[in-house]
């Protein structure tokens, strides 16, 4: 609403009770105030970091090696098939998901062992041009050219690196409640992408059925000492067998398929075997003598040798036909017949070669007859020894059957147990895979990174977040003042007024002369504001004084003292800094003379003041710098000087130093009606604002309160007016703001 004798807005605040009845709402609309306001005064902050985030965003976009990311998906079953099932290759049970099983599967898929066998398949240790695809430094220390250095590492560490490498590139994407899960690799070449995921893929599979196999170990293992053993428990039997048929003389030859080592109906003895192989020849040789006899018995034409002789038979047809010649001669001539008693010497000659080649045969036929009984005598003889023979191993093989038995029972067990052993390992070795590749990798055609749009939304939000976190954290460092209305509560004392901040181009002195503007009604109301400071009214001298230099005290004082102008008071003003006055340059007066003077000991006070434009308005400076201001200021003249000008001024206004690092503010503060300290909004600590307060209280000043000046309305955190509280109508802009 608007104030009546000013025509000034006036921002009321609410009752205590109203608070009460809409607190959350009070809450949230003041959170959010607080944060725009933060954002409103930081905002140079948030949107310096967001555009440096976002260049740098595309600068290293722009810099980076493009990556490509090759891609393969693997279905990953429960182990629940059996491979020797008649009903199919997979189970009857459908199992279900395993989350278990299925994060098992994936850490197996990111392990070491499994990246150690990729880089082995891929012979990837000693290739120099793989530590150079990923920037690692390896390429130069292990190789020179493209050969591995003396010093390089073993195989095994090699192994391990490169290992360490594709894991840092290696995604696993399982497909949420699916059985499916997706291999990634990333990697400068698409190319090689493509290899270590199909690699990936293969030694997967591979990996996951030597695990199958390795589930049968321990029965192995168990079967392959027993079958030690059996092995050492055949050859003990074997070698016991051995040494008794050594020691007693037993052969024996196995019986079965000559291809059975073994044989498959047992073994026999050698005595056996000669003795029936003997007797086989003796019922020969008996045969041969009894046909040889036979033949001898016959007569001498008709023995069989005698008729298959071709001797005899050429012999008996030349006879024939001779005897035929003779026969047909006889006919016609006599016997004295000279070429008939030729024929007959000659058919002469043919009977008694005949006779002779025929006593040959039966010669042979005897001595063969003679050899045939022999033989068979031989053979009888042989047989008989062989029966004895016989007879006494079978005495002799108790004891060796015993050991037979022995041998071939623990080679039966053997041959079972290696049986079942080859059983076992088949089982292991050839069961369903429940890993298969379902879609293999593809080359891929465009880079998976970097990417520009995302790289620059990414940089845009952490740009936010920088800037917001910067922003935010400067303020809880910064502990200026931004809100006028907590001074009391942070300082403990009054807040006597807000000087609203004037624009850059603008002269204070000269916006003073304008009693309508902003600056000048502030300073009005903080004269006002005074006058209710002390029971008499506007204090009689009044000290001015900051924590520290260029806070607007000096503008302060001067503004004051034109405020009390205006309702015709004579008003002194004096520059109570001697070690660096402000009020001669900001007044452009004569400060040759003033303050050091006056304590100095000069009697002639009105001679150290200097008139202004403003009729009721006196300046003391500063005068010339003493040795030692604070020395001045604390002897018995300085009060003495404030009593004698008192007498001609209704109003004194001093301007004194800061307070921190010199004792002459506190010094002047005690010797004065009242103290107003300056405090310069958003740039003043609160902690050397209490500091300097301390300081004062403990001087013996009377602090009146807290002036708060060069007060900017727009990094306010709440809607205060520049004279707090209060707007000006004819300020455009601040009362927009």
């Amino acid at each position: 609403m608007l104030d009546e004798r000013t025509g000034s807005r006036v921002v009321y605040v609410k009752d205590q009770a109203d608070f009460g009845a809409d607190r959350s709402e009070i809450d949230f609309q003041s959170l959010f105030i607080g944060i725009y306001d933060v954002a409103f005064r930081r905002r140079w902050l948030i949107v310096s970091c967001v555009l440096g985030c976002v260049l740098l965003g595309v600068v290293v976009t722009l810099l980076s090696t493009p990556m490509y990311t090759a891609s393969s998906s693997i279905e990953i079953r429960r182990e629940g098939e059996n491979f020797t099932s008649v009903q199919g290759a997979e189970g009857q049970d459908t199992p279900t998901l395993d989350p278990e099983f299925y994060e098992t599967q994936y850490g197996l898929l990111q392990a070491r062992s499994l990246a150690d066998r990729v880089v082995a398949d891929l012979n990837l240790q000693g290739n120099k041009s793989f530590y150079e695809l990923f920037g690692s430094p390896y390429a130069d220390e292990w190789f020179d050219g493209d050969t591995l250095v003396a010093s390089a590492p073993d195989a095994d560490t090699r192994i391990r690196a490169a290992g360490d490498i594709l894991l840092d590139n290696l995604k696993i994407d399982p497909d949420k409640m699916s059985r499916l899960v997706k291999i990634k690799f990333t990697s400068p070449s698409p190319e090689f992408s493509k290899r270590v995921v199909d690699s990936w893929s293969k030694n997967f599979v591979q990996q996951a059925l030597e695990r199958r196999y390795e589930t049968t170990s321990y029965a192995r293992q168990f079967l392959e000492q027993r079958l030690t053993q059996l092995r050492s428990r055949i050859n003990e039997a074997e070698r016991q067998v051995v040494d008794y048929a050594v020691k007693e003389g037993i052969v024996t030859v196995p019986v079965g398929n000559s291809g059975d080592a073994q044989g498959s109906a047992g073994e026999r003895s050698l005595v056996s075997d000669n003795l029936a192989v003997f007797s086989r020849e003796l019922a020969a040789a008996r045969a041969a003598r009894i046909e040889a006899q036979s033949r001898l018995r016959s007569s001498g034409d008709a023995v069989p040798e005698a008729l298959s002789n071709l001797g005899i038979q050429n012999m008996r047809s030349r006879r024939a036909d001779l005897a035929a010649q003779y026969a047909q001669m006889m006919q016609n001539f006599q016997p004295d017949y000279p070429p008939a008693v030729a024929l007959k010497s000659q058919i002469n000659a043919i009977d008694a070669a005949i006779s002779t080649e025929t006593r040959r045969v039966q010669q042979t036929l005897q001595q063969s007859y003679t050899a045939s009984v022999e033989r068979e005598q031989e053979l009888q003889q042989q047989v008989d020894d062989l029966k004895t023979q016989l007879f006494d191993l079978r005495r002799r093989s108790t004891q060796y059957a015993i050991y037979q038995r022995e041998a071939d029972t623990s080679r039966q067990l053997y041959d079972a147990l290696l049986q079942r052993y080859k059983e076992i390992g088949i089982a292991g070795g050839v069961g369903v895979n429940n890993i298969s590749v379902v879609d293999p990798a593809e080359l891929p055609d465009e880079p998976s990174s970097p990417n520009l749009p995302l790289n620059i939304a990414i940089s845009l939000l952490l740009g936010l977040a920088l800037g917001a976190g910067s922003a935010f954290a400067l303020e809880q460092f910064d502990d200026g003042v931004r809100d006028p209305a907590q001074l009391q509560a942070q300082l403990g004392y009054p807040l006597l007024g807000v000087i609203p901040l004037i624009r850059g181009e603008e002269v204070p002195i000269d916006t003073l002369n304008d009693p309508k503007s902003a600056f000048s009604e502030g300073y009005f109301s903080l004269r006002t504001t005074l006058s209710f400071a002390t029971d008499s009214g506007f204090p009689s001298v009044l000290t001015v004084t900051s924590s520290r230099p260029a806070e607007g005290k000096s503008v302060s004082a001067y503004a004051l003292a034109v405020a009390l102008t205006r309702s015709e008071r004579r008003v002194l003003l004096i520059d109570g800094d001697m070690r660096s006055p402000s009020i001669e340059f900001l007044l452009k007066i004569d400060g040759s003379v003033g303050l050091s003077n006056a304590l100095a000991g000069a009697e002639d006070l009105q001679a150290l003041i200097s008139p202004t434009h403003w009729s009721n308005l006196s300046v003391m400076p500063a005068g010339p710098k003493p040795p030692s201001p604070a020395e001045l200021l604390a002897s018995e003249r300085f009060p003495q000087v404030l009593e004698q000008l008192k007498r001609h001024f209704d109003h004194i206004i001093i301007d004194a130093p800061p307070v921190m690092g010199l004792a002459d503010a506190p010094l002047i503060g005690s010797r004065v009606d009242g103290v107003m300290f300056v405090l310069e909004a958003n740039k003043t600590g609160l902690r050397m604002a209490r500091t300097s307060l301390t300081r004062l209280q403990e001087a013996g000043a009377a602090v009146l309160g807290v002036a708060v000046t060069k007060f900017n309305v727009r990094r306010s955190q709440y809607g205060y007016g520049y004279g707090y509280g209060y707007g000006y109508g004819d300020d455009e802009e601040t009362a927009r703001a």
